[in-house]
C-alpha cells in the first residue's frame, strides 16, 4: 500500500509539470512581459531613450533526477530567461540604466528593453559604449514613426450668419486656411473708390483712408465698389455680423482714386492723375499688397509708378479686363498678378482664376448684396496672398503666383485658387527646405 501511494504521488507530480503554469501577475505595477501599459508607452521619449537587446536562448529542461519539466511549457510563456535576466542586471548596474519596459522576441532569441540613459550622459555616448560591449546583441535609439496620412484640417466655425452664402469664401475653403493664418499683421493698399468704414463688418479693419479725388466725405462712405472689395478681403469674423473676409485679420489702407459720375448709373471711373497720386501715396507706406480691381489703356506715367512699386517688393494684384486682353494698365505690366473670374474654359498661361460671380459682400449703409466681376475675383486673390505672408513674409510676387497656380483646385468644373491648398502648399515647401 505504501508503494502504491508513493507511485501515485510521483505520477501526479509529473502530470502537473506538463500543464502550462498561469503567468504570475505583474509586480510593482509593471506590465506583463511583452505588454506595456498606456502610461508606460507614453513615458517613453524618442529623443532620449534607447532599445537594448541581449541573448535570450530557450533553455532546455534539465535531465537530472528530480527536475521539473517546465522547459517544455508552452511557447506562450517565453519570457526573460536566466541568462538574459542576469546579463541585463549586470548591464544596468554597470552603466546606471533605468529600465522602462521589456519584451521577449522568440523568433530572434532576444530579450529587448527600453532604457533611459543615466543623467549626465548623452544617448550617443551611451550607445557608442554599449555597442562595444560583448554582452549586448543590439543597442540603438528608440525611434519615432508616423503613419503617412494627412490629418484632416477642421474648418473654423464662424458665427457670422451669412458665411455659408459666401460662394467665394466657401469655394476657396478659406475657413480651413484660417486654422493656420487669418492674415495677421498684413497691410494691404486698396486703390479704388471710397469705402464705408462705418460698416459693422469693416470697423477695425481699415487702417487709414485718403481721398485723392475730392473733399466729399459723404460720397466717400457711400461708394459701392470699394466697400465690396474691402468686405471680400477683410470683413471681420466671429462678430455675429454678416460675412467673413478671406483675410479677416489683415488691415486696409484705402485710396480713393475712382468716383461715380453724379446722376448716372455708370460704374466708377478713374484717370491718370488720381491713380498716379494714389500709387505715389502707397510708396510711402509699408503695404505689401496692392489691390487694383480696375483697368484701362496702357499709360506711360502709371507704368513707371507701377514698376517702381514692384521694385520695392510690393505684390500687385489686378483684375482682368472684361474683353480678356492683358495689354493695358495695370494688367499688362510684367510682375503683376492678373486674376480673371473662374470659368469652364482654361485660363491663359500665368493668369489666375478666382470666384467672381454672385459674390455676397458688404454694401454701403451697413448692407450686404451679391455682385459679380473680375474685380471681386482679384479681391479673393489679394485675401489669399494675405494669408500666405504671415507664414513667409519675404514671399515675392513670382513665388506667390506659382504657389497659387500649383495649388488651384477644381470646383464645380472650374479650376480656381484655393486658400486652404495654397497655405498647405507653402507649408509643405517650407518643410522640405528645412
Amino acid at each position: 500500500m505504501i508503494f502504491r501511494a508513493l507511485a501515485l504521488v510521483a505520477v501526479m507530480t509529473v502530470l502537473s509539470a506538463c500543464v502550462p503554469s498561469r503567468p504570475a501577475p505583474p509586480q510593482d505595477g509593471q506590465p506583463a512581459a511583452g505588454k506595456a501599459s498606456t502610461h508606460v508607452v507614453a513615458s517613453m521619449d524618442g529623443q532620449r531613450d534607447i532599445v537594448l537587446a541581449v541573448a535570450n536562448p530557450l533553455e532546455p529542461p534539465a535531465t537530472h533526477a528530480g527536475s521539473s519539466l517546465l522547459g517544455y511549457a508552452s511557447s506562450g510563456n517565453y519570457g526573460a530567461g536566466q541568462r538574459a535576466t542576469a546579463t541585463l542586471a549586470e548591464l544596468k548596474q554597470s552603466y546606471g540604466l533605468r529600465e522602462i519596459t521589456g519584451w521577449p522576441i522568440k523568433a530572434l532569441g532576444l530579450y529587448c528593453v527600453v532604457l533611459e540613459p543615466p543623467a549626465g550622459m548623452t544617448r550617443e555616448a551611451l550607445l557608442d559604449v554599449l555597442n562595444k560591449d560583448r554582452r549586448v546583441q543590439l543597442a540603438q535609439p528608440l525611434q519615432d514613426y508616423a503613419v503617412y496620412s494627412e490629418a484632416p484640417q477642421a474648418a473654423h466655425q464662424y458665427n457670422d450668419p451669412y458665411v455659408n452664402l459666401q460662394r467665394g469664401f466657401v469655394d476657396t475653403e478659406a475657413a480651413i486656411a484660417h486654422g493656420v493664418s487669418q492674415g495677421e499683421g498684413v497691410h494691404i493698399a486698396v486703390v479704388d473708390t471710397g469705402v464705408d468704414a462705418t460698416h459693422p463688418d469693416l470697423q477695425g479693419s481699415i487702417h487709414d483712408m485718403r481721398n485723392l479725388v475730392d473733399d466729399d466725405t459723404i460720397a466717400f462712405t457711400h461708394d459701392r465698389h470699394g466697400t465690396e472689395i474691402a468686405g471680400i478681403i477683410t470683413a471681420v469674423g466671429d462678430n455675429h455680423q454678416g460675412i467673413v473676409g478671406i483675410a479677416p485679420k489683415a488691415t486696409l489702407s484705402v485710396y480713393k482714386a475712382c468716383w461715380y459720375a453724379p446722376g448716372t448709373d455708370a460704374g466708377a471711373h478713374c484717370n491718370t492723375f488720381t491713380l498716379a497720386k494714389a500709387m505715389a501715396a502707397v510708396m510711402d507706406t509699408d503695404a505689401r499688397i496692392v489691390n487694383l480691381s480696375l483697368g484701362g489703356p496702357a499709360d506711360p506715367l502709371l507704368s513707371k509708378l507701377l514698376a517702381l512699386l514692384l521694385t520695392q517688393g510690393r505684390i500687385v494684384v489686378a483684375a482682368m479686363p472684361p474683353d480678356g486682353g492683358v495689354d493695358g494698365f495695370p494688367d499688362g505690366s510684367p510682375g503683376v498678378i492678373v486674376v480673371r473670374t473662374s470659368g469652364k474654359s482654361a485660363a491663359s498661361p500665368g493668369i489666375l482664376s478666382a470666384p467672381g460671380n454672385d459674390i455676397l459682400t458688404t454694401q454701403p449703409n451697413g448692407g450686404y448684396d451679391f455682385t459679380s466681376g473680375s474685380s471681386m475675383a482679384a479681391a479673393h486673390v489679394t485675401g489669399i496672398i494675405a494669408l500666405l505672408l504671415p507664414l513667409a513674409p519675404r514671399l515675392d510676387a513670382a513665388t506667390v503666383r506659382d504657389i497659387l497656380l500649383r495649388s488651384s483646385k477644381n470646383s464645380d468644373g472650374a479650376v480656381q485658387v484655393n486658400a486652404a491648398s495654397a497655405v498647405a502648399t507653402l507649408r509643405s515647401s517650407q518643410n522640405k527646405a528645412r
